[in-house]
């Protein structure tokens, strides 16, 4: 259906938003109450800069991706690439953080 295309990628773009400031605050928090970060590049970049900076820096990029990618929404891969990232970022990042911050799951 090519006239909702726009909104899906829209609301594709805004999810994945969302995310990213999701995994910021719980990344932050949880990083702050001593559980661990899984993504061995953060930590490095964390432990170069701190966690305050590495943070911003990490969801710098991320975001300009994303941006560049909702500039791109006429290519017939956006969708399909905004999808996979929020399913990612859903898997990896929400459901974790959200056990670990919620649970004390480790």
């Amino acid at each position: 259906m090519p006239h909702r295309r726009p909104e899906v990628v829209r609301q594709l773009f805004l999810a994945n938003l969302g995310l990213q400031a999701f995994d910021a605050v719980a990344t932050y928090h949880g990083v702050r109450l001593g559980f661990g970060e899984a993504n061995p590049l953060l930590r490095a970049v964390f432990e170069q800069v701190g966690l305050l900076w590495g943070l911003l820096s990490a969801k710098a990029v991320a975001g300009g991706l994303l941006l560049l990618l909702y500039r791109l929404r006429a290519h017939r891969a956006v969708v399909p690439a905004l999808a996979f990232l929020a399913a990612a970022y859903f898997l990896l990042s929400f459901v974790p953080w959200t056990a670990r911050l919620t649970l004390g799951v480790p």
